[in-house]
């Protein structure tokens, strides 16, 4: 939440040059990874064209097959059964066991470029022969996980798209992702079943209108109050019944209020629902700090997983949503 800790190590500078690069891939040196299968073949079409959120019109004589998307839109695509060959941001744990970002990719038939901030592999970008990038944008115009030095020598390699998640409910989103799914040539098999459970999750939200709920991250020093209006995911929540908590005064970017751990009780919730991303404490932790642990709803046991990192499609919204719904029953019961 406080922002991206830099790479443990530099990247391929952009100076080093895209024909250098395409050199190398041509030629198989540098130890290049080999290409991963293609995505869902495409419909037969003469022509390709998309308009991603940045109001950015893209044409192509075909559509693409070989795509590289950042994680969290690769976790989305996949669901909508667009399979890309590369992938690229949080993907893999220290252990070696996927992260949740990447939700139900395969990332053993992936390849990774990049597994932190400011890393990406551009010699092996190349040498996958991309169609096509995709990422999500928290600010219109930026890529997200795009490194900004390397930026230009990416954007020579393949046509860009990025898909907003600000600014927008969930269902917005995951509707840009269908239609950019749909032009890919996705089978979207699944997609109908997963849709309806979504709707039926949604509807069940309203019976909960009566319960105030706090959502919070956690770090060593601080304690962050999430501010609904900034998350996609939130806004479908606020939209549908739930009565989320509004910090008074959000930090710079507008997307929390910072308080010390001893300002934890700042504000009153029956039921506080915590971040479960994977540089956030865990509740375990979080509950070594005082003035959190006595709080009514965490010594009542209301204290209950927020999904970040939920996918945007209808399979991740349907998972988080069913989730949320059976730990809000138990709330009701508590209360």
């Amino acid at each position: 939440m406080s922002g991206p800790v830099l790479a443990r190590r530099g990247f391929l500078a952009a100076t080093v040059g895209l024909a250098a690069a395409l050199t190398l891939s041509a030629c198989g040196g540098g130890g290049a990874t080999p290409a991963a299968p293609a995505s869902s073949p495409a419909p037969a079409a003469q022509t390709w064209s998309f308009t991603d959120d940045r109001d950015k019109k893209l044409d192509l004589p075909k559509a693409p097959t070989r795509i590289v998307a950042q994680v969290g839109a690769a976790a989305a695509l996949w669901d909508f059964g667009v399979r890309p060959v590369g992938v690229f941001g949080p993907h893999k744990l220290a252990d070696g066991a996927k992260d949740p970002q990447v939700g139900n990719v395969d990332i053993t038939k992936v390849t990774g470029l990049g597994n932190v901030w400011d890393e990406f592999n551009v010699e092996q970008y190349i040498a996958l022969q991309p169609e096509l990038l995709v990422s999500s944008m928290y600010e219109k115009g930026t890529l997200w996980y795009v490194p900004e030095k390397s930026k230009d020598t990416i954007e020579q390699v393949a046509p860009t798209a990025g898909i907003m998640l600000t600014g927008r409910t969930a269902s917005q989103v995951i509707g840009k992702y269908e239609e950019l799914a749909k032009s890919l040539g996705a089978d979207m098999r699944g997609v109908p079943e997963a849709k309806a459970r979504m709707a039926a999750a949604t509807k069940e939200l309203a019976q909960f209108k009566d319960i105030k709920i706090l959502m919070v991250s956690g770090g060593a020093d601080q304690m962050w109050v999430v501010n609904p209006p900034e998350y996609a995911d939130i806004m479908h929540l606020t939209e549908n019944g739930l009565d989320i908590v509004k910090p008074d005064k959000v930090d710079e970017g507008g997307f929390f209020q910072t308080l010390s751990w001893e300002n934890a009780d700042m504000y009153d919730a029956d039921v506080i629902l915590y971040d479960t991303r994977t540089q956030a404490l865990t509740p375990e932790e979080m509950m070594k700090k005082p003035t959190f642990a006595k709080l009514p709803a965490v010594k009542a046991g209301r204290l209950y997983p927020w999904r970040a990192e939920a996918p945007f499609s209808y399979q991740g919204y349907a998972d988080f949503l069913e989730e949320l719904v059976t730990n809000l029953k138990k709330a009701k019961e508590l209360l």
